[in-house]
């Protein structure tokens, strides 16, 4: 394999561990409101619609919406069916704050020291569905020390359509081959493949929390498959100094 110039990272679940993020603000908004619910189901619930709204707006049936818009109409969608009434006790502002869970999430373990090994060497940025504010108060919150901040709402698409994939290597002035999209989804990767860019797997199997392990694709479809982002750093040749 050729040694890629640029990183581009997939996000939640890759940097980031949603899950127990917004499981853990969730859980702080009931304790405020005396409400009780099964909190990490309703993390699960949240997330699962991500998927279905994003492809409302790939086959145009929504315009383009960015990623805070579409959590949100899905987070009052789960507040309304589990009692929550919005202006009763609960404010837009409240609501706001919530949904601003997603741009507050915490980073896996290895997460910050190994982008800083990978960074020494590499472009690191990120490619996310996510919005640019929310990808740059997560960097913030998070301290990820990206190069840039790339996002789908930069192109108008969201992944996995190609143009993402070729937008990111565009924009950075490199070829779709200088690019090793790293992710712990293998469908995210197989597109990004298929538009030519190089593939990283890192395998996070607590990703949906507990109860659901992630399964391992086959060793070798992807250009490396690594256990975290230091044993990604190992593999791309990465010294382990200060």
């Amino acid at each position: 394999m050729t040694t890629p110039r640029v990183l581009a990272f997939d996000v939640f679940g890759t940097v980031v561990d949603w899950h127990s993020s917004v499981t853990a603000e969730l859980t702080a908004f009931g304790r405020r409101h005396d409400v009780q619910a099964d909190w990490a189901r309703f993390a699960s619930d949240w997330r699962a619609g991500y998927v279905p709204a994003m492809n409302r707006v790939r086959t145009g049936e929504l315009p383009w919406t960015r990623l805070d818009d579409l959590h949100r109409a899905r987070l009052l969608e789960l507040l309304s069916a589990a009692g929550i009434v919005v202006g009763t006790g609960v404010g837009e502002a409240e609501v706001d704050h919530l949904n601003r869970a997603w741009h507050r999430l915490d980073p896996w373990p290895d997460a910050v020291t190994g982008l800083i090994r990978l960074k020494r060497r590499f472009v690191l940025t990120t490619l996310s569905n996510g919005n640019v504010s929310l990808l740059t108060n997560m960097a913030k919150h998070a301290r990820l020390p990206w190069d840039c901040v790339l996002s789908a709402e930069l192109f108008g698409h969201y992944k996995p359509d190609r143009e993402v994939y070729l937008g990111c290597a565009d924009l950075l002035g490199v070829e779709p081959a200088d690019v090793m999209l790293v992710a712990a989804h293998p469908a995210d990767l197989r597109a990004a493949r298929d538009a030519g860019l190089r593939t990283g797997y890192v395998h996070r199997p607590a990703e949906r929390g507990p109860g659901h392990t992630a399964r391992r694709p086959d060793e070798g479809e992807f250009d490396l498959h690594a256990d975290d982002f230091h044993d990604l750093a190992d593999q791309l040749g990465c010294d382990r100094g200060a």
